[in-house]
């Protein structure tokens, strides 16, 4: 150590302390908005799949009532509902098929109506379909869309 005036020569020694607590201290912050990012992102992923297996459950029994209000064996036979959710963020589609005896031709879709006995109930499959798009994806390119599908048979 040397004396020039009377102060010690470490100022050096201390300026390379500090450069190397701010490098540390810098690493450990990007590391920490990094990790906080993709807890983000991951809350967002959950949110939106949680959202899409309530709408679809939803979805499920609106068709389930809306099938038992209406009349099926009419020209009215209710195939498919539409519809959208929470600002148009998500599209649901509901499909009908039809299992059982003596159905009008407006259904669309019914399955081998000739297995059942004529004492056999009338059986729905319900398909239902949530789509919504990834809302952190990157800007100028075209989020692809998400589906999230539930099926349901059910006794009416």
């Amino acid at each position: 150590m040397q004396r020039e005036g009377g102060v010690l020569m470490r100022n050096g020694f201390s300026m390379l302390m500090a450069i190397v607590i701010i490098v540390v201290i810098s690493s450990i912050g990007a590391f920490v908005m990094n990790l906080s990012g993709k807890i983000v992102k991951e809350t967002t992923t959950q949110y939106q799949r949680e959202q899409s297996m309530l709408l679809a459950k939803s979805y499920t029994e609106y068709a389930i009532m809306a099938v038992t209000a209406n009349e099926h064996n009419s020209s009215n036979c209710l195939n498919t509902i539409n519809g959208t959710a929470l600002g148009g963020h998500y599209t649901i589609r509901a499909d009908i098929t039809y299992m059982g005896r003596n159905f009008d031709s407006s259904c669309a879709r019914v399955i081998a109506d000739d297995v059942a006995t004529p004492k056999s109930p009338l059986n729905i499959i319900v398909d239902v379909y949530v789509r919504y798009q990834d809302p952190d994806h990157p800007a100028g390119s075209s989020a692809p869309w998400i589906t999230y599908h539930k099926r349901t048979l059910q006794k009416i």
